[in-house]
């Protein structure tokens, strides 16, 4: 009825409307601020079995059956991670070890199981709390199974002689305890009120004792809890009944407090107790002691003088060990029968800033890829500390200049994220150091080093160092001679730098690039897969691709510009009259009047090759018999001349033979056999009018043809100039173009300074890049030397062709 009253009060009055809007506030910003936190809480009994339901965390945390195992879904727990389970398939919270709350959690009003559930893609972390109950499983427990206690006969009634009470290792009601006393007719049980719990329990002399009618005294002491089903403990009281000292000694108080620092040195002062003896002599000297109950732990942390009743510290005060010590005390008289009086020390023990936080590190994404998000947690890190108050305070920092942060995310819990973009290229690993340091003066800290791998995706393709490479290949060179090695270089890790290569496929011509060349996938050498000629192909220009094993492939392109050098493979070819310039030879008729220097012949040749390689010489073999000849050949015109004046005894019929040539190495000839007829002029028929004016034409023939090919040639070396000078500036301002058959770059060319030009066989070369007709190419020589060539100009010759030397060159002129 006064419930409802009240409630009706408080929806007519003002004042109750007032208080019911507060009310429903509250109500209202508590169920927000529970929804804000994200944490589901659970509770279970201490010592369910193995399978005992706790609940559905899926459900409760929004998460679907079938994400579980994909995700996955992960529960992690500080200490031991065995306790609690979750099945997978129905998402339910399960019992799966035994749990003791007691051990769990000592004496501790609270107790609860923090849980971490952690799931991926996208990662989430959910809190879980799940309290664990306390159940009646401890009965109470004395400090012993039996108490002898010595009381004097002349003990005045209501004498009061205090016992040690039982412990009970449960909380709540679980731990609260009564006692009851077996019936007798000389005690009573006093027990202490709430508000007196520094007073130990007691017994309380109802009835005087007489030692002559009971010496001894046999009782039980029952502890019961308040738990459901109750739990007791007994001890056994063996009061035996003593003769003699009337007065007990009396201490002037029966509590002493005092606080004490942790970590104190041996031998540290904490109290001197003071008792007296009404007595005198013997009965009234007291010796201060322990009580015989008091524990072994108290023992080895405390000494008290038997004289003076100084108590000291002997051994290691720890706060976090105990924060209080409950010291009973006996001062006894040496009377006979002794006679003793009690009191309690409570040592209240004060925290010092003796213990450095704690550091636990969870890795969730390591190695983290160097493609990740910001945001992205890498792992997760617990902090505790052993104090408390400020003591146990403890924030987190991170070491400066990395790409990382720490956020907050529950109490001590922190999540180490990604706070801005990473390049493996740049950096590959972080050593970060987390430092967490509590509030105490001075503070103390400690630090964890976590080592963070970044992962490497294919975000660097192959590189070249340089993007076109040019290549001298001798010709002539055996089938698959290696030529070349082309060489990237990728920037990333593993499979993304595995690097192969391959050729672009294209036509030369009428053939298939592959069908000259081939590359190593793996090593990168270029093969010439058949011997190249000069003569039919002098710039083969082609693209090497290298790509890498990434997902997806990266690669890049470069050109390799393969120049085949000439080699002295052709031998001079004779120019012959007669329909084709066929073989045979050289008739001619010389009147024998002529005199000496006379120009009566000429032997033309001309070489395939080019260079020193086509530059031909002429000799006159000696004749037959080693008589001397009245003509000679000129070392680089091949013309015939006479010596000095023909007389009669020269032979009309002279037969010469001129060995022509080449400077190669080894050098080619040919052999060249010239016929004379020599004739006086008086004496020519006229019918032979016709073949000297046949050869006076020819000669005047040869002398038109030298003159317009010397025209041809500088009319020719003149536009050569032009299209190099064109060819030059077009290179310098565009790259080059692929797919074109062109003159390519220029040719090596041997000549001398000295001499006059002679004249070369015309012919067609392939200087091709890509598809399209072959260009003729005139090579010009100018190799004609005087007789009287010197050693110096000798060894320049000798210099230019060791230039042709060599399997293959490189741009910058290294043999390969």
């Amino acid at each position: 009825m006064e419930l409802n009253q009240q409630a009706f009060e408080m929806l007519i009055t003002p004042e109750g409307r007032l208080r019911s809007r507060c009310l429903l506030l509250s109500l209202l910003l508590l169920a927000a601020w529970e929804a804000r936190s994200g944490q589901v809480r659970y509770s279970v009994p201490e010592e369910a079995k193995h399978g005992t339901f706790v609940g559905r965390i899926a459900q409760d945390l929004g998460l679907e059956l079938t994400e579980l195992v994909p995700r996955p879904f992960r529960v992690v727990s500080k200490g031991r991670k065995d306790l609690l389970e979750v099945n997978l398939q129905n998402g339910i919270l399960f019992v799966n070890s035994r749990i003791d709350r007691e051990e769990l959690c000592g004496r501790s009003a609270e107790c609860s199981i923090h849980l971490e559930v952690i799931v991926d893609r996208p990662l989430q972390v959910f809190h879980v709390e799940v309290e664990v109950k306390d159940i009646n499983d401890n009965p109470p427990v004395f400090p012993g199974i039996q108490r002898n206690l010595f009381i004097a006969e002349s003990r005045p009634l209501d004498s009061r002689f205090p016992l040690e009470d039982a412990s009970d290792a449960d909380i709540g009601e679980n731990a609260l305890l009564t006692y009851r006393l077996s019936s007798n007719a000389y005690f009573s049980l006093d027990v202490p009120t709430t508000d007196q719990q520094v007073r130990p329990l007691g017994l309380v002399l109802r009835k005087p004792l007489d030692r002559e009618e009971s010496p001894e005294l046999h009782l039980v002491l029952t502890a019961t809890d308040r738990g459901k089903p109750e739990l007791t403990g007994t001890v056994q009281l063996l009061v035996k009944v003593l003769d003699a000292n009337d007065n007990a000694p009396a201490f002037d108080r029966t509590l002493y407090a005092v606080k004490l620092p942790e970590n104190v040195p041996n031998a540290t002062f904490v109290i001197k107790l003071n008792a007296s003896d009404l007595d005198e002599g013997l009965n009234g000297d007291i010796i201060y002691s322990f009580s015989s109950d008091v524990s072994p732990d108290i023992k080895c942390k405390f000494y008290i003088d038997p004289l003076s009743g100084k108590i000291i510290a002997i051994g290691h005060i720890d706060f976090e060990e105990s924060k209080v010590y409950k010291i009973p005390v006996e001062a006894i008289d040496k009377g006979l029968p002794p006679l003793a009086g009690h009191c309690t020390v409570l040592v209240e023990v004060l925290d010092a800033n003796d213990n450095a936080p704690e550091l636990t590190v969870t890795s969730l994404s390591l190695p983290i890829s160097e493609d990740a998000q910001p945001g992205t947690v890498i792992i997760l890190i617990n902090v505790s500390d052993q104090d408390s108050g400020a003591n146990g305070q403890v924030t987190c920092s991170l070491t400066p200049q990395v790409p990382f942060k720490l956020v907050s995310t529950f109490k001590n819990y922190y999540s180490l994220v990604l706070d801005s973009a990473l390049d493996r290229e740049t950096v590959a690993n972080y050593e970060v150091v987390v430092t967490a340091r509590d509030a105490g003066s001075p503070s103390l800290s400690v630090t964890a080093s976590v080592s963070v791998e970044v992962a490497d995706v294919n975000d660097n393709a192959p590189a070249f160092a340089q993007p076109e490479y040019t290549v001298l290949v001798k010709e002539n060179n055996p089938p698959g001679c290696h030529i070349f090695t082309v060489s990237a270089w990728d920037a990333d890790a593993r499979e993304n730098a595995l690097v192969s290569y391959s050729l672009v496929e294209r036509r030369v011509g009428e053939r298939a690039l592959s069908s000259y060349v081939s590359v190593h996938a793996e090593s990168g050498k270029v093969y010439a897969l058949q011997p190249l000629d000069h003569e039919e192909l002098e710039l083969l220009q082609f693209q090497v691709s290298a790509r890498d094993a990434g997902v997806p492939p990266l690669g890049s392109n470069v050109t390799l510009q393969v120049f085949v050098l000439d080699e002295n493979d052709n031998a001079p070819a004779l120019l012959l009259p007669g329909p084709g310039g066929g073989a045979g030879a050289l008739s001619q008729l010389v009147a024998r009047s002529v005199g000496a220097g006379h120009v009566v012949a000429k032997v033309r040749a001309v070489d395939a090759d080019s260079g020193y390689n086509a530059w031909l010489s002429y000799e006159l073999q000696p004749a037959v018999g080693g008589a001397r000849s009245p003509f000679r050949v000129g070392l680089y015109t091949g013309e015939i001349s006479t010596t000095r004046d023909l007389d009669e005894a020269d032979a009309p019929r002279q037969r010469l033979l001129v060995l022509v040539k080449d400077h190669g190495e080894p050098a080619l000839t040919a052999t060249a056999t010239v016929l004379l007829s020599l004739e006086d002029s008086g004496q020519a028929p006229k019918a032979s009018s016709r073949a000297s004016t046949g050869a006076a034409g020819a000669e005047a023939a040869l002398v038109d043809v030298n003159v317009y090919l010397i025209i041809a040639i500088c009319a020719v070396s003149s536009l050569l100039v032009l299209t190099l000078l064109l060819y030059t500036a077009l290179r310098c301002s565009a790259p080059p173009s692929e797919g074109a058959c062109g003159p390519g770059k220029p040719t090596l060319v041997c000549s001398s300074a000295v001499g006059s030009w002679s004249y070369s066989q015309q012919r067609r070369q392939r200087v091709c890049s890509g598809e399209g007709p072959p260009k003729a190419d005139l090579m010009a020589f100018s190799p004609s030397l005087p007789p009287f060539l010197g050693s110096e100009n000798a060894g320049k010759l000798q210099d230019l062709d060791h230039c042709t030397e060599g399997c293959a060159y490189h741009k910058d002129g290294v043999k390969i």
